[in-house]
């Protein structure tokens, strides 16, 4: 029985990474937990490949539970529909964020940051490796680093 319950709870850990969308808070997370930000620029209901990047890479098992762990999520999402459109604020912050990290507006555009903010390493599009190579390329990012 307690075999059964480890394992439904390191199911449920995986299960429920979560995206932040305060750049702020993301910042104030990474530094509190020592996690690095993966910052995901996407267009959520027109970017195709933004869909797949989230469906092959973050939903992956393994990188969920290497998130959970190491990361914290931040999403700085540009749809394009009117009933997907984001509050003012938040469009402003990422608009500032694209600014500052995704100058070229690629989409999607992903990086690994510091607690501070500072880039580790991007990818500029859907990344050609399997998730699992794209897993090592962000532990690669991380290692020595904090």
């Amino acid at each position: 029985m307690k075999f059964t319950g480890i394992v439904l709870l390191s199911f449920l850990m995986m299960s429920f990474t979560s995206w932040e969308t305060s750049f702020e808070k993301a910042k104030s997370i990474a530094s509190k937990d020592h996690k690095f930000i993966l910052l995901n620029f996407s267009g959520s209901d027109w970017c195709g490949p933004c869909i797949r990047m989230h469906k092959e890479m973050f939903d992956n098992d393994s990188f969920k539970q290497f998130a959970g762990e190491k990361l914290v999520m931040l999403n700085a999402d540009f749809p394009r529909q009117k009933k997907n459109q984001l509050a003012k604020d938040l469009q402003k912050q990422n608009d500032q964020l694209a600014d500052k990290y995704n100058s070229k507006g690629s989409f999607p555009f992903t990086a690994v940051l510091d607690e501070k903010g500072n880039i580790l390493r991007s990818w500029d599009g859907l990344p050609k490796e399997s998730p699992e190579e794209f897993l090592q390329e962000v532990k690669e990012a991380t290692q020595g680093n904090q």
